[in-house]
């Protein structure tokens, strides 16, 4: 099982941004856990802070993995770009976020990527990847 991990804006900071929010860990350190508990499964991983980056990764790979974990970051709340990009692939697409995004600004309440996703996991830390490779093994 081939299995791409995509992060958008900001998250390259994980462990140095709003650590209250994200916690005090990177998200190297995190990957490499999870491909400790899922030594099966080939876990690639890609962050753009770029949103036409982030589409032409989508483009790239979403034919011929088994599945794509897509945290878009602020993204999420702004590109019909990536909605699209996704929609226009055959790889299914979770869309994850480390907060519940529900529980912080109105802005961030609406998701412009969530109904072309397969599914949605949010506020569970980066244990939502974790939830994520689940639903994919499933």
């Amino acid at each position: 099982m081939n299995i791409l991990i995509i992060n958008g804006p900001n998250l390259n900071l994980l462990g140095k941004r709003e650590k209250t929010i994200y916690g005090d860990a990177s998200f190297d350190v995190y990957l490499e856990s999870l491909r400790k508990r899922y030594p099966d499964i080939n876990i690639v991983y890609y962050q753009s802070n770029i949103e036409g980056e982030l589409i032409n990764k989508i483009h790239e790979c979403g034919f011929d993995y088994d599945g794509i974990i897509l945290n878009a970051g602020a993204y999420t709340h702004t590109s019909i770009a990536i909605a699209d990009a996704i929609r226009a692939v055959t790889t299914p697409v979770i869309e994850v976020h480390i907060s519940n995004v529900h529980k912080r600004e109105e802005y961030r309440h609406v998701s412009m990527i969530s109904a072309a996703c397969m599914g949605v996991i949010l506020g569970f830390g980066t244990d939502s990847y974790r939830l994520a490779v689940e639903a994919f093994k499933k």
